[in-house]
Parts: C-alpha cells; structure tokens; sequence
C-alpha cells in the first residue's frame, strides 16, 4: 500500500484511466463487430456508413493515447481492405 501522498494519487489516476482506456478500447470493439456483421449480412452500404464511424472512433482513440497511432492506422487499413472487397465482390 502506497504511503505518500503523491503514490496514493497516481494510484486513483491509473484506476480511473484504466477504466477509460477499457471503456473507449471496448466501443472500438463493439463498433468494429456491427461492421463486421452488417458486411456477413452482405449490407455493404450500412458497412460504408460504419465503417465512417469506426475510423473516427480509431483516430479519436489513438489521439487520446489508449492505441498506438500505427495500431488504429493498422486496423482502419485492414478494416478498409475488407469493406472494398465486400463492395467489389456485390458489384461483381
């Protein structure tokens, strides 16, 4: 158990920014499945709609330092990969 006042604050400061980072990590996770689902279902202009909002919600994340700018980078660009190919694949 921390006994200065300094340690007992940076103890409630990582709780209380874990919890954010959890929360903010989760909504990516969330976001990131009805994509996914709407691109099984073959709804692929939901998918665009979606997939708007989860790169925004990726940079939004990266810019408050819960996600390594390349991490969202890397998962905008796989995420975009396979919203291209569900488009390509129904127009085909």
């Amino acid at each position: 158990m921390a006994n200065l006042a300094s340690a007992k604050k940076r103890i409630k400061q990582n709780e209380r920014n874990r919890e954010r980072n959890r929360a903010r990590k989760s909504a990516i996770k969330t976001e990131t499945r009805r994509l996914m689902d709407s691109l099984r279902a073959g709804d692929t202009q939901t998918a665009q709609t979606m997939f708007t909002q989860v790169t925004k919600l990726l940079d939004q994340v990266a810019s408050k330092g819960t996600l390594h700018k390349n991490t969202a980078a890397r998962k905008k660009s796989r995420l975009a990969r396979q919203v291209n190919a569900a488009i390509a694949a129904k127009s085909a």
